[in-house]
């Protein structure tokens, strides 16, 4: 072996010694840092699947059979209570309520005979000309004439109502559907497809539906049904391309029927849709906040996982013990809710807790848990 081979090997193990004590020498004055745990209350977000619906989805429907003269609207137009939707060929329907004016006319024409030929027999009787019979049938005759003129009347108000009918109105305010029939098509109140659908969008329902348990315990907590929903949180919603939308929403009503085959309750939430971003048949998530009160919750940071399970490392008179938790992710997406494992005053080690061993000798730096 020449000099330059053994000068190298001494400088290798030297160095390693070096290495070797500055790593044993950096392990023991490692300090890990660590936080105290605390009970505090937090808000849950519970989040439902919702179905968003309308105030109420009219379907239109003609009262009279006809050709459709004209469309008056557009898909997907904001339109208000009374305006024209569609209009129906009003040429057979002004030629009729002009011929029951005309019998109105002739009814009236001829209740004035029928009048005038009673008070003529009245005279007549007086003077005994004619008898009680010829009377008689003079009043019958006018009674008839009135009862032909209300029937005329009643026929011309039906043709009115007919021709009034051709012009097909929206009964409220809302955004107008599909329009499966264009000028031309002959519709009547037969149809087997509307019109088209007017959704009033001014405020939307959103359905969800919540556990037999979940409605018991809210019963429990305000109690009564009534209660319940007058105390409940607003709610929000969350779209379905994960946007919130930004106004609240308020409980409405909740079934009191328990559904047997899912054993949920069936739950109505309203939300104001001033702006008309909702859209019926949208879906969604409600997302209800549940306060849990004097909860331990930790960054998920101060644990690690193995095939599922969740440890911790509390610190107990400079010892290191591996703890094995029970936890439920909290909604911010960096927290633990600690169902069992910690108490309240327990040190845990805030991070590289998976490179400690159970039993370790170990320095923490504890710090105010924010």
């Amino acid at each position: 072996m020449n000099n330059v081979t053994v000068g190298l090997a001494l400088l290798a193990g030297s160095f390693f010694a070096v290495s070797c004590g500055n790593g044993t020498y950096a392990e023991q004055e490692q300090e890990y840092p660590a936080i105290i745990a605390g009970q505090s209350d937090v808000t849950i977000e519970d989040a439902f699947t919702a179905v968003i619906e309308g105030r109420q989805d009219v379907e239109i429907y003609p009262q009279l059979s006809g050709k459709i003269s004209k469309v008056c609207i557009k898909e997907g137009q904001q339109i208000k209570q009374g305006q024209i939707l569609f209009v129906i060929d009003q040429v057979p329907y002004q030629a009729a309520l002009r011929m029951a004016t005309a019998n109105v006319h002739a009814a009236e024409a001829g209740l004035k005979t029928a009048r005038l030929e009673r008070d003529s027999k009245k005279e007549l009787l007086r003077e005994n000309v004619i008898s009680d019979y010829e009377l008689q049938t003079a009043e019958n005759s006018l009674l008839a004439a009135q009862a032909a003129l209300e029937q005329a009347q009643a026929q011309e108000i039906d043709a009115r109502n007919n021709l009034s009918y051709t012009e097909i109105k929206s009964p409220v305010d809302g955004v107008v559907g599909v329009l499966p029939y264009r000028t031309g098509a002959l519709v009547s109140s037969q149809i087997a497809q509307p019109l088209t659908t007017v959704s009033d969008n001014s405020e939307m329902y959103v359905y969800f539906s919540i556990s037999e348990k979940q409605l018991q315990d809210m019963i429990g907590q305000y109690g009564s049904m009534a209660e319940a929903i007058a105390n409940l949180p607003e709610v929000s919603l969350k779209l379905s391309n994960g946007r919130k939308f930004k106004s609240p929403g308020k409980i409405e009503t909740i079934s009191g029927v328990i559904n047997p085959q899912t054993g949920t309750a069936s739950v109505k939430a309203v939300f104001p849709n001033k702006e008309g971003l909702l859209l019926s048949g949208n879906v969604g998530n409600v997302i209800f906040p549940n306060v849990e009160k004097g909860v331990i919750a930790i960054p998920q940071s101060a644990t690690y996982e193995i095939q599922d399970k969740v440890y911790a490392v509390k610190v107990t008179d400079g010892k290191a013990a591996v703890t094995q938790l029970e936890v439920s992710r909290y909604n911010d997406g960096h927290s633990f809710l600690v169902k069992s494992g910690l108490a309240v005053g327990d040190t845990i080690v805030l991070e590289g807790t998976a490179t400690i061993q159970d039993g370790q000798d170990i320095k923490v730096n504890t710090q105010e848990k924010e």
